[in-house]
């Protein structure tokens, strides 16, 4: 279906309103009045992009000042913004490629952090072999912080099995867990007790929760200061400064959405009828299913989630987003509809037992 404005909590669809749970605006600030107050006058101070490389002679100061927020903020010695999630990824993996030996990948690794010479972590359920040749002694691991169909970070426990006698670099794809999950919001990758991982670094984009076009790449100062060496990040254009701004002045805006995110989760936990036919906790703002009959239920109803095809889904996989911007009446109305296919199930089940 094709619209002609930004989704929103509503958006018009063949000139009737529907309630719309789909996207990735987690904290509701794309439309958000007193956000686009603070970027405009970001755009004001700062234009409306700035095209020169990032190791010009000219410096603009914003960056360096939100580049350390964001490293305090994450818990990593320093950070570094790009222009956009997808490429902080490819640089970041074009790094470790040269500083690692060998290359491993978790499952359902977002594309940005995978490469044709990487090798998948696990083979038939077992760390694949390549981990303990003694050849190879500094090795890369990336995976998602929440892996597709999830709603909880990612078990990374496994990783302890790896011989210790191994130098281990491990990059997290934070882009769907940042701004959500953490201490205010902060993220995943220093929750992880891994004593035996030498290195962690966070890369995500600042698209979905934040709202800005752009990424970023933190941790070590080492590993930064190396990486704004390369020839990929040399060459391109830096992040918005205007976004950038926008990112450092609407830190309390943030703040008050991800409580407003968490009070509406919890809501939805207070009245859902759980059913394994869906993937939901209160902590993530994402509700998963793949049956179609459900899906059709809530259009019925006028509630569009986001619905695509998945490999490894029985059809269309759908997934609710439940975000800060939506009122309690929505939350009701889509609630709703997942109790009535809930108590349908239910009803359908105990009449197939009497049956029998």
């Amino acid at each position: 279906m094709k619209v002609n404005e930004i989704p929103n909590r509503i958006i018009s669809v063949g000139g009737k309103e529907h309630l719309y749970f789909g996207g990735t605006n987690y904290l509701g600030v794309t439309t958000l009045p007193e956000f686009q107050t603070i970027l405009l006058a970001s755009f004001q101070k700062w234009g409306t992009s700035y095209g020169s490389s990032r190791s010009a002679n000219i410096q603009l100061k914003v960056y360096k000042t939100a580049e350390n927020l964001l490293a305090k903020q994450i818990g990593t010695n320093a950070a570094v913004t790009i222009s956009s999630g997808m490429l902080a990824g490819k640089l970041a993996l074009e790094l470790l490629q040269q500083t690692t030996d060998l290359v491993f990948y978790f499952p359902n690794t977002h594309p940005a952090l995978l490469h044709p010479f990487s090798q998948p972590l696990l083979q038939n359920g077992k760390l694949n072999p390549f981990l303990f040749d003694p050849t190879v002694s500094k090795i890369g691991i990336v995976a998602d912080a929440i892996p597709s169909l999830e709603v909880t970070p990612i078990d990374l426990s496994i990783l302890l099995e790896i011989p210790k006698d191994k130098e281990i670099t491990l990059i997290l794809d934070e882009s769907h867990s940042i701004g959500i999950l953490g201490d205010r919001g902060h993220g995943v990758l220093n929750q992880y007790q891994l004593p035996n991982v030498h290195r962690k670094i966070s890369i995500a984009s600042l698209g979905k929760a934040f709202g800005l076009s752009g990424g970023f790449i933190a941790g070590d100062l080492d590993f930064i200061t190396e990486l704004k060496k390369q020839q990929a990040f040399i060459g391109a254009s830096g992040m918005n400064p205007a976004f950038l701004e926008t990112y450092i002045n609407a830190q309390e805006l943030y703040e008050v959405q991800r409580q407003k995110l968490q009070l509406n989760l919890s809501y939805v936990e207070s009245n859902l009828i759980p059913n394994p036919a869906f993937t939901f906790v209160k902590e993530y703002p994402a509700i998963y299913f793949d049956n179609n009959e459900l899906l059709q239920l809530l259009l019925e109803n006028k509630i569009i989630p986001t619905s695509f095809p998945y490999p490894t889904a029985s059809g269309k996989l759908s997934r609710i987003v439940i975000s800060a911007h939506h009122t309690k009446e929505d939350l009701d109305t889509m609630t709703k509809q997942l109790n009535i296919f809930s108590n349908l199930s239910t009803n359908l089940d105990s009449d197939i037992r009497f049956v029998l």
